[in-house]
């Protein structure tokens, strides 16, 4: 019964977005896998993303452009809504929020800041994820060798508190019109704990993508499939 309502309620957003402007040209790139790029929604534009993984379970991302350069958004993430199991577990909420604070020009790339708390992997066994937080970071995003292919670097401090400082690399290239290819080594401190991603997006219309990755490549039982559809609108 918990299961069938929460179903409704992610189900709900599909005649909002019905409702609302489609966007006119394809959407920013603003995040590749799980490494984010300095691209930002522009003012008045929202974008809802869906994605499902690991243990049938599924994260609803919303963010805004709320004034030119600045993002805000909000995630939550249920564990094993998708599946047989009854004993689902809504996760807690996350948030996000990123302002661009450099748009690029001919010789140096677009830079922005921002804060991202989704966490993936989570295990019910022990009340913890795998994967750390990408909490505060700074990124940045330029056009390299040819058109279509971008790259993006930064770095992130996970935990306030540690301290401890992780990188991030990630890679697109748009193949055609309606495809494009992306690659991240992301959680850069040590190999071990590093995460390889790759993966493709498939733009279904201008504002409507379908993605599919699989993060954690050579790290044995911890591969995880993931599928995501995400939708760009104005209001």
């Amino acid at each position: 019964m918990i299961k069938k309502y929460l179903l409704a309620v992610f189900c709900a957003f599909i005649p909002f977005c019905a409702l609302a402007q489609d966007y006119d040209g394809y959407a920013p790139e603003t995040l590749l896998i799980d490494v984010p790029t300095a691209n930002v929604l522009d003012k008045y534009q929202a974008s809802f993303l869906t994605r499902t993984y690991a243990d049938g379970s599924v994260m609803e991302s919303l963010d805004f452009g709320v004034i030119p350069q600045i993002n805000i958004g909000f995630s939550l993430a249920i564990y094993e809504l998708i599946g047989n199991s009854d004993d689902i577990k809504v996760l807690d909420p996350d948030f996000q929020v990123k302002w661009k604070i450099f748009d690029g020009s001919l010789y140096l790339p677009a830079i922005a800041i921002g804060y991202d708390g989704r966490r993936y992997g989570y295990s019910r066994s022990s009340d913890e994820y795998m994967d750390d937080r990408k909490g505060g970071y700074i990124t940045m995003t330029r056009e390299i060798f040819t058109p279509g292919l971008n790259a993006s670097a930064g770095m992130n401090l996970s935990d306030f508190d540690r301290h401890d400082l992780y990188f991030f690399l990630g890679m697109s290239w748009r193949l055609s019109e309606w495809v494009s290819v992306v690659g991240e080594w992301d959680n850069i401190n040590n190999v071990r704990d590093s995460r390889l991603n790759l993966g493709a997006h498939i733009n279904i219309t201008p504002s409507l993508t379908l993605s599919g990755a699989v993060r954690r490549i050579g790290r044995g039982d911890e591969n995880e499939r993931m599928l995501q559809l995400r939708y760009v609108t104005n209001f």
